[in-house]
């Protein structure tokens, strides 16, 4: 039987607290960050559909904000109701110069020529169109008919993998905008520091042979 060993225990701690805090040091403000923040506990609660609202809101939510903080030297207590997530708001926002080539998703090799489509021929980029189907109810598309058109289902694990696709989507945004932020208003991520044991001797008893948690 394999044990953990109290170094172990302690790199198993310092990473799960740098992935739960991840979201709320990067200098989003409360405002944004708690959409991020919630959207990854959803995710590991398996509330998938929360998952991705959430990120998916967190998101826009951080380019409005952003935004509106470039626009204005006063501290930001209302958003513009029309500058909402959409192509238009993206071209903006990469003129003001923040890192928007962050949210193309990893198959998504045309998001550039997506941006600069026009009317009649606008075709949202991807984070756009999931945005407008996601927060107004379509799932439609995430419907499963494997078993044949007389019985498509849909349950919450239809999103599941675009929940994952999210969260690392999100965490890349996030990491850049952060950057963005730290060379445009000098305030930088900061880490929440934990006090931790660095030696089996500072361990209680009851943790010098813990049994790891199993998944």
């Amino acid at each position: 039987m394999n044990f953990e060993t109290p170094d172990d225990f302690i790199a198993r701690i310092e990473k799960d607290q740098q992935v739960n805090t991840f979201f709320l040091t990067q200098n989003l403000g409360a405002e944004v960050h708690w959409f991020f923040h919630e959207a990854l506990k959803a995710l590991k609660s398996e509330l998938y559909l929360s998952a991705c609202s959430s990120f998916v809101i967190g998101i826009e939510a951080s380019i409005r904000f952003t935004q509106a903080q470039l626009e204005s030297n006063e501290i930001v207590n209302k958003l513009d109701p029309i500058k909402t997530l959409s192509n238009r708001l993206l071209k903006v926002a990469k003129e003001n110069g923040l890192p928007i080539e962050k949210l193309a998703f990893p198959s998504e090799t045309d998001f550039n020529g997506k941006l600069l489509s026009t009317k009649p021929d606008l075709v949202n980029v991807e984070i756009v169109r999931l945005r407008h189907h996601l927060c107004h109810g379509n799932i439609l598309e995430f419907r499963n008919s494997e078993l044949g058109d007389s019985d498509i289902l849909f349950t919450p694990e239809c999103v599941r993998d675009l929940a994952y696709d999210l969260y690392q989507l999100s965490k890349n945004w996030v990491s850049a905008l952060a950057e963005f932020r730290s060379q445009k208003f000098g305030i930088s991520p900061y880490i929440l520091k934990m006090q931790v044991v660095k030696s089996q001797s500072d361990l209680p008893p009851a943790l010098t042979n813990t049994k790891p948690e199993s998944d």
